[in-house]
């Protein structure tokens, strides 16, 4: 019997890679998404048709409103920032796109359908080289998780599962990540990346994720199949 996986997906490349490892390494998948009042909301429509594409088990879509909390600028009145070049991005600073624990909340309902599926493991694309700087990110924050995730399901204090959560990215650099999902065959095409896309799905090219995106294929030596405003 093959063993499940819960892999969260955004929509992304990073996400998309590491469902695209999780199937590599015989998982079936289970892909679980979240609409939390973001602004770039269009990766919604990325996330079906990445699960599709990658032959997903299931694939679930979760409300949270996380707009009656705001406090960033994915879920409230505040504007994107926008750049010309990473280097106008303050690499010391927690940028104004993070969305208060957003990463934890993902996590605990993928740990509860986990626990229902009695899945070994949960996949997200968390990478500490070319990120933003989010705290959600760190390899000591999966690590907190994954000892209370143990700690607190009936799975894991019977032993019946020992959940792992798996974070095949979180070494690499955003073009060493391009790079793993095109030898899995990965079409980044159906990815969207952009925090402010507009009504058709263009992405704006100027957003921190949009400038990690832009730099990780230009390093991979990879066309961005992107279309930009």
């Amino acid at each position: 019997m093959m063993e499940k996986a819960i892999v969260l997906s955004s929509g992304g490349i990073d996400s998309t890679t590491a469902m695209a490892i999780a199937k590599s390494k015989g998982k079936e998948i289970y892909a679980l998404s979240f609409r939390y009042g973001q602004r770039h909301s269009l990766e919604l429509d990325a996330s079906k048709k990445i699960a599709l594409a990658l032959g997903a088990k299931a694939h679930k879509i979760i409300d949270i409103d996380l707009r009656q909390f705001g406090g960033s600028a994915l879920t409230d009145d505040i504007m994107v920032p926008k750049h010309d070049t990473l280097d106008e991005v303050c690499g010391d600073e927690i940028p104004v796109t993070y969305v208060p624990a957003r990463n934890t909340i993902f996590l605990s309902y993928a740990m509860a359908w986990a626990e229902v599926l009695k899945a070994s493991s949960i996949y997200i694309g968390v990478t500490a080289v070319d990120y933003s700087g989010y705290p959600d990110c760190r390899p000591g924050f999966i690590e907190a998780f994954e000892k209370m995730a143990n700690l607190a399901t009936r799975t894991g204090v019977t032993k019946e599962t020992n959940l792992k959560i798996e974070t095949p990215l979180i070494h690499l650099s955003k073009a060493r990540i391009i790079k793993t999902g095109i030898a899995l065959g990965v079409d980044y095409a159906l990815t969207l990346s952009c925090y402010d896309p507009d009504e058709n799905g263009r992405s704006c090219g100027r957003c921190d994720s949009c400038l990690h995106r832009i730099k990780g294929f230009k390093e991979a030596c990879v066309q961005d199949p992107t279309p930009y405003y």
